[in-house]
C-alpha cells in the first residue's frame, strides 16, 4: 500500500539538466537589486537616527532653558539689595518663566559685615530637576526598542530625566579705587562744586558701609590744569627742574601709553607760574607767591593717596576748590597710576612715613590677585583745554631780571651798550634799562656808587644878633651809594612771584614797544598742549588701563558734547558711562557703588 503513497521521483534528461543548471548560475551571478536590501536597512536606521537626534535637541533646548533660568534666578537671590529669602526668590523665577520643574534645593549662605548690619557676603546654590518627553516616531521608537532587545509592544513616548545646577556669589573683597575729579574753575557755576560734594560724599559712605576695614582704600585725585602731589609722593619721583612750590609733572605723549608711574625714568617738574593773568607779587608778604598757577601748591588741591577712613576722605572732598583750566588726561594718568601694582614701592615708603596705613601693605596688589577690584571713576562738566608750561630755554638758569628788594625796584639788563644808551661816551659796557624812571644806566639799581652834584645856602654874614644877614649858594660833587642791593632773579623765581604778562607790560614794553614785548616775554616763554593732543592722550590712558584690566566709570556732569565723547570712549562700556544734570549725579555715584559689588556666577 504504501508503494502506492511515493511519488515517484522524476529523473531529468541530460538536456533539461543542463538547462536548469545554467538558470541557477545565471541568477546566482545576476547583480539588480542587490543594494535594495541595504537601502531599507539604510533608510530605517536613518530614520531611527533622525527620530533619535530630534528627540536629544528637544532634551538639550529644555535643559539649556533650565539652567538660564537658574542662572538668573541665583543671580538675583545672590543679590546683597536682595530682601527676600534666596529660596522663595528661586521659587518665584521659575514660577514665571514658565519652565516647568518637579524639583528646586536651594542652598545659601549669608555673612554680614557686623552683627545684625548689611551683608557682605552671600552665596547661593540651586538645583532643578525636570523631565524632557520623547516623541519620535514610531518606527524610531521601535527600532530603539529592538536596538535595546526589547521586542515586546511598548508604550512609544517615553521620558528622561535632565538637571541644571549652578551658584552665585556676590561680595565685595580688596577694592581699590581713585575717584578722579574735575575741580576746574567752571565747576563753580550752576552749583556744580556742591552738587559733585554731596555725591562724592555719599559714594564714600556707602563703600565704607559694605566693605570689611582694611579691605577698601580709596584715592582721589582732584585735577585742573595740573594735579598737584604730596611732597613725599613726588620726592620719590625722578624729577629735572628747579622748583620751590609746585609738584606737578609734564607728562611725556609717551607716558600715557601705560598705567605707570616710574620712580627711575625722569619727569619734567611744572613749573610754578599764572599764564592768565597779570600782577606782580615779589613785594607782597600777604601773597608771596602766584595766586593762580598751574601746579598748585595748597594741599587742598593735591591728590589724597590711598586712604581708608571715611572722616578723612569726606572732609578732604569738602574742603575741595575750583578754579583753572581742564586736563582730563592728565588727571586719569594719576588715576590710574595710583592703582597700578608698579605704584607699591612708593606706597610701601608712603607707610613708612605715615602718610598710608598700614592696612594697605601690599597695595596696589598685582592685577587678578586678592581676590581685588581696581576701579577709576573719572568725572568731568567740561572738556580738555589747554595746559600751559614753560619753555626749556627759560626754566633753569638767570634770567635778564634784576631786583633790588629794599627798594622794589627792578633793572633789565640788556647786553652791551653798543649805542652808547646813557650817552656817557663809553660804548664797552653793559647797558641796564630802570623802568621805574625810565632811565639807561649801566649797572642795575642797587649796586652803583657815583658822584653827583648837591646844592645848599650858606650865611656869608652875620648880624651882632647871631642870625645870618646874608646867604650864599653852594655847589659841591658828592658820591652816592645806591640804598639796597640789587640780585640777579633765576628764572624759577621769576616766574614764580610775577606773571609774565606782568614782566612784558611793564619792564620791557617801555623800551621795546607793546608788540615785540609780548611776543618776546609773553606768548614766547611759555607753549601749550592744545585739546585735539590732549583728547587723544586721554582715550589713550583710558585704553591703557582696561587693558590692564581696570574698571572704568565715567560720569558727564552737564559736560558739553565734545567732552561727553572722549568720556564714552574712555568707559568701560556703554553702561559705565553716566550723562548726568544737578544733583542726578548722586544718583550716579550710588549706581557705581552697587556696580562696584563682585556678582558673579561660580558654577
Amino acid at each position: 500500500m504504501n508503494e502506492f503513497l511515493v511519488r515517484p521521483r522524476r529523473t531529468l534528461k541530460p538536456r533539461q539538466s543542463k538547462a536548469h543548471l545554467g538558470l541557477i548560475s545565471r541568477f546566482r551571478k545576476e547583480e539588480d537589486g542587490v543594494m535594495v536590501a541595504f537601502a531599507v536597512i539604510l533608510v530605517i536606521m536613518m530614520i531611527a537616527i533622525g527620530g533619535i537626534g530630534a528627540d536629544m535637541m528637544k532634551a538639550e533646548m529644555e535643559r539649556t532653558r533650565l539652567q538660564h533660568t537658574l542662572d538668573r534666578a541665583v543671580l538675583a537671590a545672590a543679590d546683597l539689595d536682595q530682601e527676600r529669602a534666596p529660596t522663595a526668590v528661586v521659587e518665584d523665577y521659575f514660577q514665571k518663566s514658565g519652565v516647568d520643574v518637579d524639583t528646586v534645593t536651594t542652598n545659601s549662605e549669608t555673612i554680614p559685615i557686623f552683627e545684625g548690619g548689611p551683608p557682605i557676603y552671600r552665596r547661593v546654590s540651586a538645583v532643578a530637576d525636570a523631565q524632557s518627553t520623547f516623541r519620535a516616531s514610531e518606527t524610531a521608537a521601535r527600532f530603539r526598542h529592538a536596538w535595546r532587545g526589547d521586542i515586546e509592544d511598548r508604550e512609544l513616548v517615553e521620558k528622561v530625566n535632565i538637571r541644571a545646577a549652578g551658584t552665585a556669589i556676590e561680595s565685595i573683597g580688596n577694592v581699590e579705587i581713585a575717584l578722579v575729579l574735575d575741580v576746574s574753575g567752571s565747576m563753580n557755576s550752576n552749583s556744580r562744586l556742591t552738587n559733585l560734594k554731596i555725591a562724592a560724599r555719599e559714594f564714600i559712605d556707602t563703600m565704607d558701609d559694605n566693605t570689611i576695614d582694611g579691605t577698601l582704600s580709596v584715592s582721589v585725585v582732584p585735577y585742573a590744569t595740573q594735579v598737584a602731589v604730596p611732597d613725599n609722593l613726588f620726592g620719590q619721583l625722578n624729577t629735572t627742574g628747579e622748583n620751590a612750590h609746585s609738584n606737578c609733572i609734564n607728562f611725556r605723549g609717551s607716558d600715557f601709553s601705560n598705567t605707570q608711574i616710574s620712580t627711575h625714568s625722569p619727569y619734567q617738574r611744572t613749573m610754578h607760574f599764572d599764564p592768565w593773568y597779570r600782577y606782580d607779587n615779589r613785594d607782597s608778604s600777604s601773597s608771596p607767591v602766584n595766586k593762580t598757577p598751574v601746579c598748585e601748591f595748597d594741599n587742598r588741591r593735591e591728590a589724597m593717596v590711598m586712604e581708608g577712613d571715611r572722616t578723612t576722605l569726606k572732609n578732604y572732598i569738602n574742603n575741595l576748590t575750583a578754579r583753572g583750566n581742564t586736563s582730563i588726561d592728565v588727571g586719569m594718568k594719576w588715576g590710574t597710576a595710583l592703582v597700578d601694582p608698579t605704584f607699591e614701592p612708593i606706597a610701601a615708603n608712603l607707610i613708612k612715613s605715615g602718610d598710608v596705613s598700614p592696612d594697605f601693605a601690599d597695595r596696589p596688589y598685582a592685577y587678578g590677585t586678592n581676590d581685588s577690584m581696581k576701579v577709576v571713576v573719572l568725572m568731568t562738566d567740561g572738556q580738555n583745554t589747554s595746559q600751559y608750561y614753560i619753555r626749556d630755554d627759560f626754566r633753569s638758569g638767570e634770567s635778564n631780571v634784576w631786583y633790588n628788594e629794599q627798594q622794589d625796584f627792578y633793572s633789565i639788563y640788556v647786553g652791551q651798550d653798543e649805542y652808547d644808551q646813557d650817552y656817557d661816551g663809553n660804548t664797552s659796557e653793559p647797558l641796564y634799562y630802570w623802568p621805574s624812571t625810565s632811565q639807561w644806566k649801566n649797572w642795575a639799581y642797587g649796586e652803583g656808587v657815583y658822584e653827583t652834584t648837591e646844592s645848599s645856602w650858606e650865611c656869608k654874614s652875620y648880624r651882632r644878633n647871631g642870625s645870618c644877614k646874608r646867604y650864599r649858594k653852594v655847589t659841591k660833587t658828592v658820591s652816592v651809594d645806591e640804598p639796597g642791593s640789587a640780585e640777579v632773579i633765576t628764572y624759577p623765581n621769576l616766574w614764580a612771584y610775577t606773571t609774565s604778562s606782568w614782566i612784558a607790560d611793564y619792564l620791557y614794553r617801555p623800551f621795546m614797544g607793546y608788540d615785540a614785548a609780548y611776543n618776546d616775554w609773553h606768548y614766547g616763554v611759555r607753549s601749550s598742549f592744545k585739546r585735539t593732543e590732549k583728547d587723544a592722550r586721554t582715550r589713550q590712558i583710558c585704553q591703557a588701563a582696561k587693558d590692564a584690566g581696570v574698571i572704568v566709570f565715567t560720569i558727564g556732569f552737564e559736560a558739553p558734547y565734545s567732552g561727553q565723547t572722549v568720556l564714552k570712549d574712555c568707559a568701560s562700556s556703554d553702561s559705565h558711562y553716566f550723562d548726568v544734570d544737578g544733583l542726578e549725579i548722586r544718583n550716579a555715584f550710588a549706581t557705581i557703588a552697587t556696580s562696584i559689588r563682585q556678582l558673579r556666577l561660580t558654577q
